[in-house]
Formats: structure tokens, C-alpha cells, sequence
């Protein structure tokens, strides 16, 4: 299958740039993953409980948020594949991807399927630290974003813990303080890696309290498929002590992994593994891929903001598309002229006369 624009993920990046892409009769094809990062369809959003600051709802289930996208970019004439792209060939035009058998990350499809561009998508994945309790508190108490979720009824002026000891931890656990009634870092080594000013504005702040020498062993909270986060158990790991503390909430500042290495070798990254785009654009390092949302943002980390960058990589591939036509028609009037054999028989001033429309023949 040959398509003019392929977008791999499908997280509220990917969907922007599919409807923006349909708008502008791209027919773009969207490969939304088969569990992609051992995450459903949808990205990082489909596992946060609720949602309440992505602009036009005041509160909304992320799930729900992403199944709208969804059905928006159906709508506009997007064509979504439920497969996963397993290699991608960037070396030349058209690029090349081979997919997943359905379920099957072992394997690729004979098929080579080709694209004029191409969008990465594909997102980043929080961190996680595996603690006994934390896929059942998961969206229910643990996260691994102060600002998408602090705000949350369930956090409001009540006991928080961040883990992390870097410049990400001091942020978030600064933030947190607008919201809880008291703010527990814990940090694994006898030390902070933040930047000294962090570090000291984090020490400093009367509902703080940072925990060296520290981590986390147990999440515990009400039983129940809804049931919330209530305590945590931890430990310090220079004396052995272990102790329970009263928790609503635990947010993980242990970084994220973007999902890039499909794409190692062929575009150019950072040392974390993040995509690298021309500062205040989508474009790659090679021409006509575009990246979009959290795969090339390390700083922001929103909804909104992928969203954002997903309609600045449709626009850019829309605008490069429509380059790459214009030399095509450039090359096959010079053949005209020429009176080469391979011409295609058009005119160039009757085909470029908007009267007369594509139709127009010798």
C-alpha cells in the first residue's frame, strides 16, 4: 500500500495531525498500535481517570478524550489501521514500513508499504517503579504527572508524596503544594540532583518534607476496583527502618521513555532519546518526516501542547507535499519542452490555467 502521509501513534498528536491532514485531502493513514508500549490505543491518556485541563471540558474520563479524537478523525476521512509499524526504512523516497502481524511483536508482514511522508507520533512512556499496590492505585491515586492530575478533587488539600530526586521531582512537588496539605519527597540517594536553586527553594518550602536515603515498597488504599489510595509504606535504605505514612497520592518524577527506537540511526535524537525538530517546527533532520507530541517534547508533557505540535506537523507536511508536487510538475514540463519520451503529454500553460482545471489536454 502506497499512501501520500502516514502518522505512527495515536495519542492526541497523532489525531490532530490526522484531522488536519483530512482536511486538507491528504488521506492520511494512521497505524494507532496494537498495545504499543504495553498501552492501549490512544496513548498515555487512556490510562488517566479524569481530565480537567484540556480545553472545552470541564472535567472528561481520558479515555473518553481519546475515543472523541478518535471518531473525529474517522470522520474527517482518516484511515485507521489497528497495527503496530515494526521497521521503517527513511534512507529514501518514498519511505518504506513493514508492520506487526496483529498481536505479534516478533514478527513483520512480507508486505513493504510506502509513504510520501510520514509524522512520528508515537509518544513516551512514564517510569514506573513496580511497587506492590501500583497497577491497582494506577489512575486512582499514583501518577506520573503533578500538573495533568494534582488538580485532581481526590489530591485537594491532602497528604502527597513525589519520588525523585532530580529537577523534575522539585517541580512537581512544588506544584503539589498549591493543592495538598503537606508534600513528602522521597529521594533514593543522600542528595538531591536537582539544580541548587531547586533544590533550596524545594528545602525550603514549609510544606515540604524531603526524605533522603528513602524509596517506596507499598502502595495500600481501599479495596475495590475504584478504590483509592490511602497510605504508602517505605523505607529508609541506610538505617533499614520501615514505616507507613498517610498518602492520597503518589507521583513518580523518575523520567519518561520515548518510544524512538523504531526510528535509531535514521533521524537525528538527543541523549534521552527524544527526536530532534528545527526549533519552532515539526520537521526532523530528514526531509519530509515530521515529529509531534511527547516523542520530541521533554519539557511540557501536555495534551494540549501535542495536540498543538500535531497540527504544526500537518501543516508542515501539507506545505512540503505541496513543494515536492510543484518540482514534480516543474520536472515534467522541462521533459515537455524537451519533447522527451517520457513526457505526460500536458501542456503546461493550459494545466496551470485555473479555468480550464486539471482536465485540460493538448
Amino acid at each position: 500500500m502506497h499512501s501520500k502521509l502516514v502518522i505512527i501513534g495515536s495519542g492526541p498528536a497523532g489525531h490532530t495531525a490526522a484531522i488536519y491532514a483530512s482536511r486538507a485531502d491528504l488521506h492520511p493513514v494512521m497505524y494507532e498500535g496494537f498495545l504499543a508500549l504495553g498501552i492501549a490505543a490512544g496513548g498515555q491518556l487512556t490510562t488517566t481517570d479524569e481530565v480537567e485541563n484540556y480545553p472545552g471540558f470541564t472535567r472528561i474520563q481520558g479515555a473518553t478524550l481519546m475515543d472523541n479524537m478518535r471518531a473525529q478523525s474517522e470522520a474527517c476521512g482518516t484511515t485507521i489501521v489497528s497495527q503496530t509499524v515494526g521497521k521503517v526504512d527513511l534512507s529514501e523516497r518514498p519511505f518504506k514500513y513493514w508492520i506487526h502481524p496483529m498481536g505479534d511483536d516478533d514478527n513483520l508482514e512480507e508486505e513493504v508499504h510506502t509513504a510520501d511522508s510520514l509524522i512520528i507520533a508515537t509518544g513516551a512512556k512514564a517510569r514506573r517503579l513496580g511497587l506492590d499496590g501500583e497497577d491497582k492505585f494506577w489512575g486512582n491515586g499514583v501518577s506520573a504527572c503533578a500538573v495533568c492530575d494534582g488538580s485532581l478533587p481526590i489530591f485537594r488539600e491532602k497528604p502527597l508524596v513525589v519520588i525523585g530526586g532530580g529537577d523534575s521531582a522539585v517541580e512537581e512537588g512544588i506544584y503539589l503544594t498549591k493543592k495538598a496539605a503537606k508534600v513528602t519527597v522521597l529521594v533514593r540517594k543522600g542528595f538531591l540532583r536537582a539544580s541548587k536553586a531547586n533544590a533550596r527553594r524545594l528545602m525550603e518550602h514549609p510544606k515540604v518534607e524531603v526524605r533522603f536515603n528513602s524509596e517506596g515498597l507499598e502502595i495500600k488504599g481501599d479495596e475495590g476496583p475504584r478504590g483509592l489510595m490511602k497510605s504508602m509504606v517505605i523505607k529508609n535504605n541506610k538505617t533499614g527502618k520501615v514505616e507507613e505514612i498517610p498518602a492520597n497520592g503518589l507521583f513518580y518524577a523518575v523520567g519518561h521513555d520515548p518510544a524512538t527506537a523504531l526510528f535509531k540511526g535514521q533521524v537525528d535524537m538527543d541523549e534521552d532519546g527524544y527526536i530532534k525538530t528545527i526549533p519552532g517546527t515539526a520537521e526532523t533532520t530528514v526531509a519530509g518526516v515530521f515529529a509531534a507530541g511527547d516523542v520530541q517534547d521533554k519539557k511540557y508533557r501536555q495534551a494540549v501542547t501535542s495536540a498543538g505540535t500535531g497540527c504544526m506537523a500537518a501543516l508542515e507536511a501539507e506545505k512540503w507535499l505541496l513543494e515536492q508536487s510543484d518540482e514534480d510538475t516543474a520536472d515534467a514540463d522541462h521533459d515537455v519542452r524537451k519533447g522527451a519520451d517520457k513526457a505526460n503529454g500536458d501542456v503546461p500553460e493550459y494545466r496551470s490555467n485555473p479555468l480550464l482545471g486539471a482536465s485540460s489536454k493538448v
